[in-house]
């Protein structure tokens, strides 16, 4: 839905531009650093439009880019995280079997509860 209203909102902007431009038709001069020229006010309008949409486009990837590269560094952690869950998991069934194998139940005052029995986090 987001993207829809950005779209409108973007036709409206362009379709105010484009009649705003066609209305201001004069040769206007513009001065450069190094020198000046005529150009009819149309297209110093609409080369400022194009250089504005250019440069939100360059500033819009880099920070795209840099969310993507962030998101998969997250994903990266969470992934390293998800293998240490299992390995201690993995870790504490072993240690809960030895611990039965070698009847520690006389020296532990409560029951060892098993996997299906332990509480999620």
């Amino acid at each position: 839905m987001k993207i829809q209203w950005t779209l409108v909102v973007g036709l409206i902007f362009a379709i105010i531009i484009a009649i705003f431009a066609t209305v201001n038709v004069d040769s206007v001069q513009v001065n450069y650093v190094f020198g000046e020229a005529r150009w009819p006010l149309i297209l110093v309008i609409l080369g400022s439009v194009l250089i504005g949409f250019i440069i939100s486009f360059c500033f819009s990837a880099f920070r795209m880019y840099g969310g993507k590269r962030q998101t998969k560094a997250v994903r990266k952690d969470l992934e390293a995280a998800h293998v240490l869950i299992n390995e201690k998991d993995a870790e504490i069934v072993r240690l809960k079997n030895e611990l039965r194998e070698r009847g520690a139940s006389a020296f532990v005052t409560e029951e060892i509860p098993d996997n299906d029995e332990m509480p999620k986090k």
